[in-house]
């Protein structure tokens, strides 16, 4: 993270120091927040982790929960808040627990915490990595890189490999091969080439998702408590918008599928994978609404507001990024005001050179 890291830090303080995060709530902070998750565990000690966004402690967590509630926000189920933005909100104001891909932690350490403090939540489940027949290939590329010197794959320089011996090069090979697999080839090729990649490097694809994501049992465990909401999430966690449509619909309708008939009921909302432009469309959108889910949430950074009742199915999130498990940021993002900036970023002219410097803010995930 290094310098990206403390700018980030910096804009936050100065948002608080300065309390223009406050002037602003009356104007921003709309009716709610949908939080985004996925691993809930200790902290690492490891230097490289490009995933680590991804990751929040059970310490952290709890504190996001109390901060909501003393922002005046009640924790909901996602049923009630989709309810609640269609009919009008009135003065009261919620948030929303959601985790995706379907991690086993989320049952062993979230879950424990949550229904400590009488939370609901929503876990959106990827079948085909419960299924174990689809890829978790962006850990697998974090453990190739951080095992290894050079990695060699078919998108490499000219000499046959990305160097990866320090931090800062472990770093920029695994930025540039995700933009490989995620910009340059499509998602089909995409998954050759990490099979080909935990081949060669004696990564066990199978195992993998064995030891992070839970299994059919384990998410009927948590399907049965009231407390908690399963969410479909694909079978195959590809990026939709990259697929044609009908890749896209049978995606999506595969399952749909395979978590009815493992936990005996369809579900009702659905999450995108991924949190980059190119892999969520307004054609998706519209195949969601063919297929009948009440919601679905995306990745794109922002509180709800009454004009999100328009579109049920791109509704924003609040992303819980690892890098910053700070209370003061969850008040910050309950105000509204940080995504209101982002957005004013984006129409600012280029060379005011503000638009990277808060999308920075609200990085991807996967």
């Amino acid at each position: 993270m290094g310098s990206r890291h403390n700018a980030i830090s910096q804009a936050f303080g100065v948002l608080e120091k300065t309390g223009l995060s406050r002037l602003l709530a009356p104007f921003t902070r709309g009716c709610g927040a949908i939080f985004m998750m996925h691993h809930v565990r200790a902290a690492r000690l490891d230097a490289f982790q490009p995933n680590g966004h991804l990751e929040i402690t059970p310490e952290f967590l709890r504190l996001a929960v109390e901060r909501a509630r003393a922002n005046g926000y009640e924790i909901i189920a996602l049923d009630e808040a989709v309810d609640l933005l269609k009919t009008g909100y009135g003065d009261k104001r919620y948030a929303v627990l959601t985790f995706d891909d379907g991690y086993r932690d989320n049952l062993e350490i979230a879950y424990p915490v949550l229904k400590e403090l009488e939370a609901p939540f929503t876990v959106f489940v990827a079948s085909g990595l419960v299924d174990r027949s689809t890829e978790l290939w962006w850990v697998a590329l974090e453990r190739i890189i951080a095992e290894n010197d050079e990695v060699v794959f078919s998108g490499g320089s000219e000499a046959g490999g990305v160097p990866c011996r320090t931090l800062a090069e472990k770093e920029a090979c695994f930025e540039q091969l995700v933009n490989h697999l995620t910009l340059e080839v499509s998602e089909f090729d995409q998954r050759k080439i990490i099979r080909a990649l935990c081949e060669h490097y004696e990564v066990d694809l199978p195992a993998l998702a064995d030891e992070l994501v839970m299994n059919w049992d384990e998410v009927r465990q948590l399907a049965s408590d009231p407390l908690v909401t399963i969410g479909a999430h694909t079978h195959d966690h590809f990026a939709l918008a990259r697929l044609d449509a009908d890749a896209a619909r049978a995606d999506v309708l595969k399952g749909v599928s395979r978590l009815e008939h493992e936990i005996g009921m369809r579900p009702k909302h659905f999450a995108y994978p991924y949190g980059y432009s190119q892999a969520v469309s307004l054609r998706d959108a519209d195949i969601l609404r063919e297929v009948g889910f009440a919601s679905s949430v995306t990745t794109a950074p922002g509180v709800l507001q009454s004009v999100n009742a328009r579109d049920l199915m791109m509704l924003p999130r609040v992303s819980l990024n690892g890098h910053f498990q700070d209370g003061s940021v969850v008040d910050q993002y309950l105000t509204g005001a940080p995504f209101a900036l982002y957005r004013a970023a984006r129409w600012a002219a280029s060379g005011f050179g503000l638009r990277s410097g808060f999308s920075r803010l609200f990085p991807s995930t996967r």
